[in-house]
């Protein structure tokens, strides 16, 4: 894969966003024996996830029957949140999955989780790629390993484009033309959330980038976009509902009420025919579909056929507590979960294709590196693809982000209002983070 791999140890003397317990802490070392005891590991995910995590973890029990694990796990919404609190409160699991943002707003100085370095007795990485590893690295300290790498993809739903006699989009002028023959008929080409998700400002940015090959935000934090391509992505997002290729915002609540896309009664039925999502994700929407009806179509490109603009990060690392009183069968699991071959063919790619080559092999030899996370890894692969910086995954810039579009969607602030808006408040939130 074409990747725009970024250090992350430059980033490393920025201010945390959130309060974590005190770094200076004592942390329990590495004793190099393997104990009794049980230990906390929280994840978020989809239902497939989550069946095939709690399978993991019984293979494991089953081969440590003196280390027992306490499965924590749940949807993404309100995710960073709890485990945030409990990092804060000194109460966090001993081993916990974790997103890209994290690190830059839990551990800035590197103090926030557990040195995996110490743990090397225990955690084999000689099967990941330097440059894998360096999402993780926070002031040059190994906070968390890198479990894929993943970008978004464009899945539909092939019974209901085949009932149109549609193709699938290859251009974004594909996708709006999609609205007068699927769209006006009832039946929505694509639907996008602005939720904690955020992939309605997602696909506004892809846009955006590919025309102007400017980044949204750089990776030391700095906003990219201009006013007017901040403006352009708004237009986007706004011609899209008014092209009727997706739902207003008011009928997915309407609709939907709080619920996800992949649990909306107008996804399950077809009426919503298409998604934006995370490769290493797209399992819980293919779940409730019939066997074989989502597929992954093209990532779009303009009128010339440009690609650019698309973007890769790391799917989900795996973190140690610092408060962790069991470093050892901490790092234990961690690399059984990671790199133990017959724990890759229970959890397959639900976490997307594996970027340990221990378990990559595992999965290519038993013929499972095959589904939708594959297919879409194919195709960014050909792809020059754009690394996300870890600021766009901020929880709060997708709040500014998604309110600029419930503002345009409401017809609350035309688009050059809501661009200014949007400029003002993630600058000024930005210069706060790198302070």
């Amino acid at each position: 894969m074409k990747k725009h791999m970024i250090y992350l140890a430059a980033l490393g003397c920025i201010t945390a966003l959130t309060a974590c317990a005190d770094s200076s802490q004592n942390v329990t070392l590495p004793d190099g024996k393997l104990d009794k005891c049980t230990l906390r590991f929280s994840w978020w995910g989809g239902d497939d996830r989550h069946e095939a995590t709690l399978a993991a973890i019984k293979l494991w029990e089953e081969q440590h029957p003196d280390i027992t694990i306490t499965p924590e796990y749940g949807g993404w919404d309100g995710w960073t949140e709890k485990v945030s609190s409990q990092i804060s409160g000194g109460t966090a699991p001993d081993v916990m999955q974790v997103n890209y943002d994290w690190l830059v707003s839990l551990s800035p100085d590197g103090n926030g989780f557990y040195d995996l370095g110490l743990l090397s007795d225990r955690l084999d990485l000689s099967g990941f790629d330097e440059e894998v590893l360096s999402f993780g690295r926070m002031n040059d300290k190994l906070n968390a390993v890198t479990v894929s790498v993943s970008g978004r993809g464009l899945f539909y739903n092939s019974e209901s484009y085949r009932k149109f006699g549609a193709s699938y989009p290859e251009t974004w002028d594909d996708l709006f033309a999609l609205g007068k023959t699927m769209g006006e008929k009832g039946c929505y080409p694509l639907d996008l959330d602005i939720q904690s998700g955020g992939t309605a400002w997602y696909l506004a940015v892809v846009y955006v980038q590919q025309h102007t090959g400017r980044e949204f935000v750089s990776m030391e934090g700095e906003l990219g976009f201009t006013e007017d391509d901040l403006k352009m992505a708004l237009d986007f997002y706004k011609k899209l509902e008014d092209s009727r290729v997706i739902r207003t915002v008011k009928e997915r609540i309407d609709e939907d009420g709080s619920a996800a896309l992949y649990q909306s009664p107008e996804f399950i039925s077809g009426n919503v025919a298409g998604a934006l999502e995370w490769g290493s994700s797209v399992g819980k929407y293919e779940m409730v579909l019939p066997a074989g009806v989502l597929e992954a179509g093209p990532l779009l490109s303009d009128a010339d056929g440009n690609t650019d603009g698309w973007m890769i990060k790391p799917s989900v690392l795996y973190a140690v507590s610092k408060e962790t009183k069991y470093p050892d069968e901490a790092a234990a699991f961690m690399d059984f979960m990671l790199s133990d071959p017959e724990c890759a063919k229970i959890l397959g790619t639900t976490r997307g294709i594996p970027v340990s080559r221990r378990a990559e092999e595992a999965l290519e030899a038993a013929g499972l590196l095959r589904g939708l996370a594959r297919d879409n890894d194919e195709m960014l692969s050909a792809l020059d693809v754009v690394t996300i910086s870890p600021y766009m995954e901020l929880p709060r810039i997708k709040e500014i982000c998604n309110s600029a579009i419930e503002k345009v969607s409401y017809g609350k602030a035309d688009s050059s209002q809501a661009a200014k808006e949007l400029y003002t408040s993630a600058e000024e939130y930005l210069r706060k983070v790198r302070k």
